[in-house]
């Protein structure tokens, strides 16, 4: 009876040792992951960039890396410099559908404000009920962009503003009968005065009217521009982690980077489908150069949590999705990475910098947390009255 007793005694103290011993462990761990997060959110939240931690990037990726932090402020080239009376014309011409053949579809119906300045489609109708070939890019901060679509076929809001208007698939029109559609409307006559000066309508100047208004189509202030210029109390452990993660672990910051979160660069992510329905050589077909097939913009990340479907067929349709897609390093399947295109053999050579990542389930939903933050306030368009 007393060995029992004794034994009984021994096990209840060891159980007690144990226990104790796991409860400091259990405190040490959560002070030790307090302190941490504590840290990244002072230097995170200390409005200098410089005390940030220092970001994991591949040797590729720094000739194009510029830490992430806010927009620039809108720069108007010289050959079209802003006024409000031009961004008024611009606006009306965007959201006027007499620019298409059929007098039905504006740039607007692709590109709406309350959309995320997209349509949220996999691809949009356009002419005839046709649907395009590629997902609608938001136009939203487009001003920071260095090459329009996702093949970067131009170089400016200008030029991109006639392509969807001559599109056969999108508006289906032609600028110079467009032109003088829009020549013929009486209340546009006082709005071109305005703009320019004079009441002639011209091609150029129904260009120059619409770059304007998209350049003016910027992010306002999001929590994330909030979060880094001080107010440390407005991101959640989860978001704050989701940013961290951003710039260490998963990488991100090697294309996605600049105020822009964008490189401004192309990139194969292996998604261009070769040999398979729904192939797209990407870059290639403007180039020419080989290594450019299966190449695609790089898009900024504001907004991003409202401009869905992602990648340039709209083949992801959440954010967890495309993290996911990212932390397994896209396994593109062998037989999905080489065509022949005009009688010239094209392969498909994924980045190098899209691998395994391995993220846990909880690291992915912590980084989708940092991409919401990323979004800014939405802001009612006012649509304008159509001349008459």
């Amino acid at each position: 009876m007393k060995n029992a007793i004794s034994w009984i005694l021994v096990l209840f103290l060891t159980v007690s040792v144990l226990n104790n011993c796991l409860n400091n462990s259990v405190k040490k761990d959560i002070r030790e992951k307090t302190a941490f997060m504590d840290k990244l959110r002072t230097l995170y939240s200390s409005g200098n960039s410089s005390k940030w931690p220092k970001p994991v990037l591949d040797p590729e990726s720094l000739s194009t890396f510029s830490e992430i932090g806010h927009l620039p402020e809108i720069s108007f080239p010289p050959e079209n410099p802003y006024s409000a009376e031009k961004e008024l014309l611009g606006k009306t011409l965007f959201f006027d559908p007499r620019l298409s053949k059929s007098e039905q579809i504006a740039c607007a119906s692709c590109h709406d404000p309350e959309l995320g300045w997209c349509d949220n489609r996999t691809s949009s109708f356009g002419h005839n009920r046709q649907l395009g070939v590629r997902n609608a890019m938001s136009i939203i901060n487009a001003t920071y962009a260095k090459d329009l679509f996702w093949d970067g076929r131009v170089r400016s809001l200008e030029e991109q503003s006639q392509k969807p208007i001559e599109d056969q698939r999108e508006m289906s029109g032609h600028m110079d009968l467009a032109t003088g559609k829009i020549a013929g409307i009486k209340g546009y006559q006082i709005l071109f005065e305005k703009a320019f000066g004079d009441k002639t309508v011209t091609k150029d100047r129904i260009s120059k009217a619409i770059a304007t208004f998209e350049r003016t189509v910027r992010s306002s202030a999001s929590k994330f521009d909030k979060f880094i210029d001080g107010k440390a109390d407005l991101y959640t452990d989860d978001e704050l982690m989701g940013l961290h993660l951003f710039r260490t672990k998963a990488q991100c910051m090697n294309c996605h980077n600049s105020g822009y979160f964008s490189n401004n660069t192309f990139e194969n992510v292996g998604t261009s489908l070769l040999g398979e329905k729904g192939e797209d050589l990407g870059r290639y077909l403007i180039t020419k150069n080989m290594g450019d097939a299966g190449k695609f913009r790089v898009p900024g990340l504001r907004e991003v949590s409202r401009t869905g479907p992602y990648f340039h067929n709209g083949s992801m349709a959440t954010l967890q999705e495309v993290i996911e897609f990212y932390s397994k390093g896209n396994p593109e399947y062998s037989q999905k990475r080489q065509t022949i295109h005009e009688g010239i053999l094209l392969k498909s050579e994924k980045s190098g910098m899209v691998r395994m990542l391995e993220l846990s389930g909880k690291e992915i939903e912590q980084i989708e947390a940092f991409l919401k933050t990323l979004s800014s306030k939405v802001e009612r368009v006012t649509i304008p009255e159509l001349p008459k």
